[in-house]
């Protein structure tokens, strides 16, 4: 879709919005009743800023559920969590000189009884990978993250990581410390003690390539698959709810904390559109309605005007 051409409210609010009501008909019995109820009136109402010709909104208030399986709320967030991986990134290796590699490990599929071991065996191995002397003494730090994909032919369920590690700027030249993809997969089916394995997936990030932020930070589950019926749902839920889904370590713990504390904000790029309109909309009959469109209050156009770029467009 030519980006350009995109409505925001139609293209993108309105059907997670829509994804959203199929989650709160399954999700009821699962929370608390303030929860359930925070997750059906999620996004019902919205407030956006618009520059003069109606080419750029942003979002500038709403009332958000903030559950992780919230089709809009996981949206918004794995926006942010993109665009703090890219600035963690570009800080890395511009200001730490170092290089970075992208991996993903996973193990053979399993039914949904045995999807809560196999994430925890998961977890388990890739600790033992960590702790290997070669990995130890090769890698500096790094940002990983679960998914669970479900194939709804095979009635099946897939969890791998995703992980971008920080290793020297010379890696790649030096022998002493370079692993090619078949060292690593060497170690992952001896930490997985499984030699059913046959692939894992490494290669180095090229410069300002933020679709590798994007895997990391990326819902660890997609709406299409856990929303598929109830039944795969509760297996998603009962499997994520509760756990730490992206984890830091090493330099990439040191450049988490850093962003945390404003210390990378340079590292952003600053807007440059002129928000002149407030558009506020409800959400009703199974679509968003505009209720109002005003001019932005001198207050308002020196809160969403000017200053750093919060977040990445992700699907």
């Amino acid at each position: 879709m030519d980006k350009s051409n995109i409505n925001v409210v139609e293209d993108k609010y309105t059907p997670k919005k829509q994804k959203n009501l199929v989650l709160s008909g399954m999700i009821e019995n699962l929370v608390s009743e303030s929860m359930y109820e925070l997750i059906v009136d999620c996004n019902t109402f919205m407030m956006m800023a618009s520059d003069k010709n109606m080419e750029h909104k942003k979002l500038y208030k709403n009332n958000a559920c903030k559950n992780r399986f919230c089709p809009i709320c996981a949206w918004r967030k794995a926006g942010k969590d993109a665009l703090k991986l890219s600035i963690m990134m570009k800080h890395l290796k511009s200001e730490q000189d170092k290089q970075l590699i992208f991996a993903t490990f996973t193990t053979p599929n399993v039914k949904a009884d045995e999807l809560n071991d196999e994430i925890r065996h998961l977890n388990q191995s890739f600790q033992r990978l960590m702790q290997r002397k070669q990995v130890r003494e090769t890698i500096q730090g790094y940002a990983r993250k679960i998914e669970v994909t479900y194939n709804q032919e095979r009635d099946d369920y897939n969890p791998h990581i995703h992980a971008l590690f920080v290793v020297d700027k010379g890696y790649f030249n030096n022998p002493k410390k370079y692993m090619p993809r078949d060292r690593w997969l060497e170690l992952w089916k001896s930490c997985t003690k499984d030699e059913r394995i046959t692939q894992v997936h490494v290669q180095k990030v090229r410069e300002d390539n933020n679709s590798r932020a994007y895997e990391v930070a990326k819902y660890s589950a997609k709406d299409e698959d856990y929303l598929i019926s109830e039944e795969v749902f509760k297996v998603f839920y009962k499997a994520l709810k509760g756990k730490r889904l992206i984890v830091f370590s090493g330099l990439f713990k040191e450049a988490s904390q850093k962003y945390e504390d404003g210390e990378l904000d340079h590292l952003k790029e600053e807007s440059t559109i002129d928000y002149v309109y407030l558009l506020m909309y409800q959400w009703g009959n199974g679509k968003y309605a505009e209720i109002e469109k005003r001019l932005l209050d001198d207050e308002e156009k020196e809160e969403v005007n000017g200053g750093k770029i919060e977040d990445m467009e992700v699907e």
